[in-house]
């Protein structure tokens, strides 16, 4: 158990942060709660109040389609009216300093690119596009959902007329493998990676942290829950991340000149 108060936590986080050249952040969905947007797993949380999808089910039956866009039509609008906010907002100016070199999130609301991040790798996929199952054609969700609320309940890409679905990762359908091996390619080469607002119980996204430790980066965890990888951190860090984390960034870059 660590003794120190938060303040020291804090300073001790802040040095390592300061002295890395090469940080990866890893963000999950307790980084846009504060934007208003909720997470899946907690109580409250999305899968409380809607069943998830299976890939193959997706695939193979026209009511799970139709369940699914229903369940998208319910909750995209309210992602896509969200703004970024004070952590999302850090990370970008860490970044914009040349001292964060990507983002890798598990998030799918394409807030990291609205606060300004311009090297993020979406494991998950992002709510804001629909993707052709047949041609790989993406264009954007508010169309697709316009269609859906109109009464297409299942509907069709214009190019090809194969299966529109967001382009989201679904349960059961294989992570974009160029994203996760870039993904696996930065936390070996990082020299510190930030774990912000994940619960890491998800893999193979949470696997970054011992995949990063064991390459000799230092490891920061931000976020309210106790993790599988508590025990690996330098520092763990569980205020509100709205606050907490513009403090560590910023007092970080403060002593740059």
């Amino acid at each position: 158990m660590d003794t120190r108060s938060d303040d020291e936590i804090l300073a001790h986080a802040r040095t390592i942060l300061r002295a890395s050249r090469r940080a990866v952040a890893l963000t999950g969905a307790g980084l846009s709660t504060e934007s208003g947007i909720p997470d899946f797993r907690s109580p409250g949380g999305v899968w409380e109040r809607f069943r998830p999808i299976e890939y193959d089910d997706f695939v193979c039956s026209s009511g799970a389609r139709r369940e699914h866009w229903r369940y998208k039509l319910a909750t995209v609008p309210v992602m896509l009216e969200a703004q970024p906010n004070a952590g999302h907002r850090a990370l970008a100016r860490l970044e914009r300093a040349g001292r964060l070199r990507a983002i890798v999130t598990q998030n799918i609301d394409g807030l990291h690119q609205a606060a300004g991040s311009s090297t993020v790798y979406e494991l998950h996929g992002t709510n804001r596009a629909a993707v052709c199952l047949q041609c790989d054609r993406r264009e954007p969700i508010e169309p697709v959902l316009a269609r859906v609320l109109a009464g297409d309940e299942e509907p069709r890409c214009d190019a090809c007329g194969g299966m529109l679905k967001p382009a989201t990762v679904s349960f059961g359908q294989s992570l974009p493998r160029d994203v996760l091996e870039e993904s696996i390619r930065l936390a070996e080469a990082c020299d510190c990676l930030l774990a912000i607002g994940s619960s890491l119980q998800v893999q193979p996204a949470a696997s970054l942290v011992e995949i990063a430790k064991i390459a000799g980066a230092s490891v920061l965890i931000l976020t309210a829950s106790a993790t599988p990888y508590d025990a690996l951190a330098d520092a763990k860090l569980d205020g509100a991340l709205g606050s907490t984390l513009p403090a560590l960034i910023d007092g970080a870059l403060s002593f740059d000149g």
